[in-house]
């Protein structure tokens, strides 16, 4: 670009006009805001936490994840529960059930190691940490790359999945947090 367009104004050059470079800062900030709009309008995005279970990788949608935690050092234990209920954890004066997933799902515990995480789901009325072997951040699809078919899963989690982002010759499972903790066989966590 030329340097005598506008847009390549230098904002150091402004560093002593405190006003023009307000409006330089704020000019750039406009024109971001109509390109990514311009983009958004193409294509619309679907954000998900991914996570390992028994080797596999699955997604969480991230608007049913209100966030991830480490393993607390100390899970009281809840007399008369199943045994995937590990406990409860002190998370910032709030008590927490924190539940292993696999082995809810029949596919064996999970083992705590210092990549294991909490999964703290984002619902209502029902509180829930769940526990997965490795949680792996954020994951970005289309939701062009979304389908409905449900794979088949080691893990045996046929029932929960909300269907499957597929890119290349991955598969991204998407778990429905949501259909699993408001399930009876989760609710019925009395032994």
């Amino acid at each position: 670009m030329p340097p005598d367009t506008p847009d390549a104004v230098s904002l150091r050059s402004l560093r002593d006009r405190p006003y023009e470079l307000l409006s330089e800062l704020e000019r750039r900030g406009r024109a971001v805001s109509a390109q990514v709009s311009q983009e958004g309008s193409a294509g619309r995005e679907w954000v998900g936490v991914a996570l390992r279970m028994a080797g596999e990788l699955f997604l969480v949608a991230r608007d049913e994840t209100r966030e991830v935690l480490g393993v607390p050092g100390a899970l009281t234990r809840v007399p008369g529960a199943k045994s995937w209920v590990k406990g409860l954890a002190n998370v910032r004066g709030q008590l927490l059930p924190v539940l292993d997933l696999r082995q809810f799902l029949g596919s064996g515990v999970t083992p705590v190691t210092r990549n294991a995480r909490i999964v703290v789901a984002h619902h209502r009325e029902i509180p829930a940490g769940l526990l997965v072997d490795e949680v792996l951040g954020f994951r970005r699809f289309a939701e062009a790359e979304f389908s409905g078919d449900v794979p088949p899963t080691v893990v045996r989690c046929e029932r929960y999945l909300a269907g499957t982002f597929r890119r290349g010759q991955e598969q991204w499972p998407v778990l429905s947090v949501r259909t699993l903790i408001e399930s009876q066989a989760f609710l019925d966590a009395a032994a």
